[in-house]
């Protein structure tokens, strides 16, 4: 079999939190393979512990895919503050002879941002819209390289690293089943310091918040690495549960037009066309016909660090995204050209992550966590879907027996999704349309 037959036959995808099915990225060629290890998100610890301790099931995954892309060379883009990580990917590309090197970047947000990332290594910006292969780059993250590894010994994604921080007591990063529950999650991590909590699935600043009822329900899947508990009313939190219409209007009402928003942005900043402070102004008038909204990687600096009103820019631009995405909108014209010049002044308009944890008052919860739990919940539920793509289709029933790694659910392979693995041993205890949960036996 070929790697990108035996990477669909494993279910793997983008480990990040897009998870896009990665048997796709393995076929044709690219002249650079790029590794993010950046983990820009704050709290959030699972790709460094993959480093430190599974550095050379990395860089083997990375090799691999290397070669089938032809690539001559592999970068791995990390923070140079992640000192234990860099020394045990330096030996394993020793140990290894690996065509891969290390390049370090300085710790802001979001240096995880695929494309802030390929900027940050080659000094070059994806045209607006498209893909990094515009540019003959792939880009997987590190600890999707580690699942090629594994699948190239025939082992399927039955597992996942998440890491569980903020209010808990033991914040860790937890060794579980695919379709373990939030609420199994945190009980890992010794339970809620909150009386009233939320959580997010993802980081705190691009996650989806929940609320707790959701708790024992939702099952994490192959893209979720992080699970961060807040007290309901965090700043974050608060945020958050804003209803769209109020912003829609506070927007109307209250944007001074300062354009720090613009000043600020990731995307604007490696030569985008997104302006945020234009997309204030079009709010519920005819200018909303604007496509900057479709540039947007929703990183939240608009909202959370440059609003000197406390509006929320993301939100709007969230809301203007469905609309045009509704209405079939594509980019072309100016919005679809690089603007070389808005990248004047970019290292000094960075957000330090110090700076950002401090500011949105997360600075209470540990940036490094380093232990590891393993949790065995009795049950699971496990998605269909997966990131980008259409849901597996379910080829088990209710009542049937699977054991770990058996396919409960498949796509083909032209299709842009993944097949899903059991990732316990047990009985299908119900088939809905989002998920397949399981019973230990």
């Amino acid at each position: 079999m070929s790697l990108a037959e035996l990477v669909f036959a494993a279910g793997v995808v983008g480990a990040g939190g897009a998870g896009f099915p990665t048997h796709k990225k393995l076929t044709g060629s690219a002249r650079l393979l790029v590794a993010n290890g950046a983990e820009c998100e704050p709290l959030l610890a699972s790709d460094r512990y993959v480093m430190r301790h599974e550095a050379a099931e990395v860089i083997a995954g990375l090799e691999a895919i290397r070669r089938e892309l032809g690539c001559p060379e592999a970068v791995i883009g990390l923070k140079r503050t992640y000192v234990r990580e860099i020394a045990a990917l330096e030996a394993a590309i020793a140990a290894q002879g690996a065509a891969v090197s290390l390049h370090l970047v300085d710790s802001f947000y979001p240096a995880g941002d695929e494309q802030t990332l390929i900027f940050e290594i080659t000094g070059q910006t994806v045209p607006p819209g498209g893909l990094p292969l515009a540019l003959g780059i792939v880009v997987v993250n590190v600890t999707t390289a580690r699942n090629v590894a594994f699948a190239r010994r025939g082992e399927p994604v039955t597992r996942r690293l998440v890491t569980v921080n903020g209010a808990v007591r033991r914040p860790a990063v937890v060794d579980a089943p695919v379709g373990t529950t939030a609420a199994d999650l945190v009980d890992a991590a010794g339970g809620t310091t909150a009386g009233a909590a939320v959580f997010v699935q993802g980081g705190p600043l691009m996650g989806a918040y929940h609320p707790w009822s959701d708790a024992a329900s939702l099952g994490f899947g192959k893209a979720n690495g992080g699970l961060v508990v807040l007290p309901a009313q965090h700043r974050l939190a608060l945020q958050a549960a804003k209803p769209v219409e109020r912003i829609i209007r506070e927007a109307q009402s209250a944007c001074i037009q300062c354009q720090a928003c613009t000043d600020l942005c990731p995307r604007h900043l490696i030569g985008h066309r997104l302006r945020p402070h234009r997309v204030m102004r079009a709010a519920g008038t005819e200018e909303a016909v604007l496509l900057d909204p479709l540039l947007c990687c929703e990183c939240g600096i608009c909202e959370l660090i440059a609003c000197p009103m406390g509006l929320s820019p993301r939100r709007v631009i969230q809301y203007a995204k469905g609309a045009l995405r509704a209405s079939g909108a594509r980019l072309d014209g100016p919005a679809a050209a690089v603007w070389p010049e808005q990248q004047a002044g970019r290292p000094g308009r960075r957000i330090a992550q110090s700076r950002l944890v401090a500011h949105l008052g997360l600075d209470g919860y540990p940036g490094q966590v380093d232990d590891l739990v393993v949790c065995e919940p009795s049950r699971v539920a496990i998605p269909l879907r997966h990131g980008a793509g259409r849901p597996a289709r379910p080829v088990v029933a209710a009542g049937d027996e699977v054991t770990a790694g058996q396919v409960i659910a498949a796509v083909g392979p032209d299709e842009v999704g993944c097949l899903v693995h059991a990732s316990i041993g047990g009985r299908i205890a119900e088939v809905a349309p989002g998920f397949i949960a399981i019973e230990r036996k």
